[in-house]
C-alpha cells in the first residue's frame, strides 16, 4: 500500500474493545464475522466487488509496530501487558471472500473473516474503508458503463477523496466496466495503459488567439506523432475556432483516415448533442471520417443515454467525478458483523428490520442454467441446502418474507458456484492474485449471467436471493429466545 500501513487505519474503539476481550481471556475465542451490505445504490439491487487485494494486504500488515505506536493511544501501566500483546499480534485466521469482480446482493457474506476474536475485531474499520470505497467506485462505473456501448473512460482523479482514493479509485473503475483511466499511478501499478488527451491550458499558454490555438494544435500533433491524438477543441468557439484550426492542423501534419493510431477532437462544454452533430458533419466534409469525437462535461449515466437519445455523434466518453466520488451515493454501505462465537451463531437484533442479520458460519451458492443466473442462496456451512446443491438434487427456495414466493429446481437441471472461497489459511495468503484484465472480464461475463431486465438501469427486475431454511429456522430461534427473554424481564420488573 502506498505511504501508510492500512492494517492500523483504524478506530480507538477497536482497540479498547479488544482490551477487555483480552483481560477476560476472550480473546481466544474463535470469532466470525461477515462483511456484506443491506442495500445496493441507486435504488439497484446489486454491486460490483472490489478491494479484496488491498484487503489481503492490509491484513498481513497487523503486528509490523512496537509498543512505543500503541503507547501513543492507549497510555498508562494499566495498558502494559495488551501493549505487548498487541505488539506480537499478527493475523493467523483464515479469509473467505468473493473474487473481485463478482456480483453480489445485499445480506451475501462478500469476506468472512474466522480467527481470534481481537485479531478479527480489529480489522472492521480498514476493512470496511477499503471494501467501501472501491465497491462504491467498481458499482458506479458499472452503471455509467452499462449506460452506453461507447467505450468509458474514467478521469476523475482531480475529484477524488485524495491520492489513495484516486488511485484505488482508478482501479475499481476499470473492474467496473471502464477501458482506461487517466490516472498514471495506477495504470502502472495495475499494468494497463493511461490515457490522456490535453488541457485548455496548453491552448493557452500558446496565446489567447486564434492563431495561437492552431500552434497549439500543430506543436501537439508534432510531439505526439505515432501516438493516439485527441485535440480539445472549445476553448475559444467549438465551432468557429476550434474545430476549424484543428482540421487545419491536421491535414497540414498528413493526419488522416490512413493515420493507424486514433485521432480526434474533445467536446469538453456547450450542447454536447449539438455539437458534436455539427462537428461529425464538418469532419466528414473534410474527408476526416475516421476521426473520432471524445465527450466530457461531468457526465454520468443519465446524461449519457440522454445524449444519445438526442443523436449525438459522440464516438467515446471521459467521465469524472460521477465516478471517481460515486457521485450520486458516495457512501457505499458494507458493515460488518459478529455472527458466530466458538460454535455458537449470534446475531443483532434491531427495532429498524433492514438492520437484522443473518447468525452462523455461512456460504453463498449461485444457482446457474445455460450460463444464466437464477438464484442466490445463503446456507449455513454443512447445513441440509448446502448438501442438496453440492450433490444437485431437486433445490426448492422459499422467500424468507413471503412463503408463498417457492422456486424449485429438478435434480440435474442446474450448476452452481460458491461465491466466497478461502482466499488466506492461518494468516497466509493461499491464492494467487489475477490480473487487472481478468478481473475485468470476469466482472463482465458474471453481468451477461443477468438477464438484461436484471441489467437495466432503471427500475431493475429483482434477482431472487434467499437464504437456507436451516439458516432462517436458526435465525428465528434465536430471535425468539431474545424475545421470550424480554418478555419475561418485563412481567419480573411489573
Amino acid at each position: 500500500m502506498i505511504g501508510i500501513d492500512t492494517a492500523y487505519c483504524s478506530d480507538k474503539y477497536q482497540y479498547t474493545m479488544g482490551k477487555s476481550f483480552f483481560e477476560n481471556d476472550m480473546h481466544h475465542k474463535i470469532a466470525v464475522f461477515n462483511l456484506f451490505f443491506r442495500s445496493a445504490p441507486d435504488k439497484n439491487n446489486w454491486a460490483v466487488v472490489c478491494g479484496v487485494r488491498e484487503v489481503l494486504q492490509m491484513i498481513q500488515g497487523l503486528g509490523s509496530h512496537d509498543e512505543a505506536f500503541f503507547e501513543e493511544f492507549l497510555p498508562g501501566e494499566e495498558f502494559t501487558e495488551y501493549r505487548k500483546f498487541l505488539s506480537a499480534m499478527k493475523f493467523t485466521g483464515n479469509v473467505y471472500a468473493m473474487k473481485e469482480g463478482e456480483i453480489a446482493f445485499p445480506q451475501e457474506p462478500i469476506i468472512t473473516i474466522e480467527a481470534p476474536l481481537i485479531e478479527a475485531q480489529v480489522l472492521e474499520t480498514p476493512m470496511l474503508c477499503i471494501m467501501n470505497h472501491q465497491m462504491a467506485v467498481a458499482t458506479k462505473a458499472s452503471r455509467v458503463t452499462r449506460s452506453t456501448e461507447k467505450p468509458v473512460s474514467e478521469f476523475g482523479s482531480r475529484r477524488a477523496h485524495g491520492p489513495w482514493a484516486a488511485i484505488y479509485g482508478g482501479k475499481a473503475a476499470f473492474i467496473g466496466g471502464c477501458v482506461n483511466s487517466s490516472n498514471i499511478l495506477t495504470a502502472n501499478m495495475f499494468g494497463f495503459q493511461s490515457s490522456g488527451t490535453m488541457a485548455h491550458s496548453y491552448t493557452t499558454s500558446f496565446g489567447s488567439t486564434l492563431q495561437g490555438e492552431y500552434k497549439a494544435f500543430d506543436s501537439y500533433i508534432k510531439t505526439h506523432k505515432g501516438e493516439g491524438l485527441i485535440l480539445l477543441i472549445d476553448t475559444f468557439d467549438t465551432l468557429k475556432a476550434g474545430l476549424p484550426n484543428a482540421i487545419r492542423a491536421f491535414k497540414a501534419n498528413g493526419i488522416d483516415d490512413n493515420y493507424t493510431p486514433s485521432y480526434g477532437i474533445r467536446l469538453d462544454s456547450g450542447d454536447l448533442a449539438y455539437l458534436s452533430v455539427k462537428c461529425r458533419e464538418k469532419l466528414d466534409e473534410a474527408g476526416l471520417k475516421q476521426c473520432k469525437i471524445f465527450a466530457t462535461n461531468s457526465l454520468d449515466e443519465y446524461i449519457i443515454p440522454e445524449l444519445e437519445r438526442q443523436g449525438a455523434a459522440i464516438d467515446a466518453y471521459g467521465v469524472g467525478d460521477a465516478i471517481a466520488t460515486s457521485k450520486h451515493n458516495p457512501c457505499f454501505g458494507n458493515v460488518y458483523k459478529l455472527v458466530q462465537i466458538d460454535e455458537t451463531p449470534v446475531l443483532k437484533r434491531s427495532e429498524d428490520k433492514v438492520k437484522l442479520i443473518n447468525p452462523g458460519f455461512q456460504i453463498t451458492y449461485r444457482i446457474i442454467r445455460n450460463g444464466s443466473f437464477l438464484a442466490d442462496v445463503t446456507c449455513l456451512r454443512g447445513d441440509k441446502c448446502e448438501q442438496t446443491i453440492l450433490s444437485k438434487e431437486t433445490l426448492t427456495i422459499r422467500a424468507q418474507f413471503d412463503e408463498t414466493k417457492v422456486s424449485k429446481y429438478d435434480k440435474g437441471s442446474y450448476e452452481y458456484k460458491a461465491l466466497q472461497q478461502m482466499v488466506m489459511k492461518n494468516g497466509e495468503v493461499i491464492v494467487e492474485d489475477s490480473s487487472i484484465f481478468e478481473k475485468r472480464d470476469y466482472y463482465k461475463a458474471n453481468l451477461l449471467g443477468l438477464n438484461p431486465t436484471q441489467r437495466r438501469l432503471i427500475n431493475p427486475h429483482y434477482y431472487k436471493v434467499d437464504v437456507s431454511d436451516d439458516l432462517y429456522d436458526l435465525k428465528m430461534r434465536i430471535l425468539n429466545e431474545i424475545v421470550r427473554e424480554i418478555e419475561e424481564t418485563e412481567k419480573t420488573n411489573y
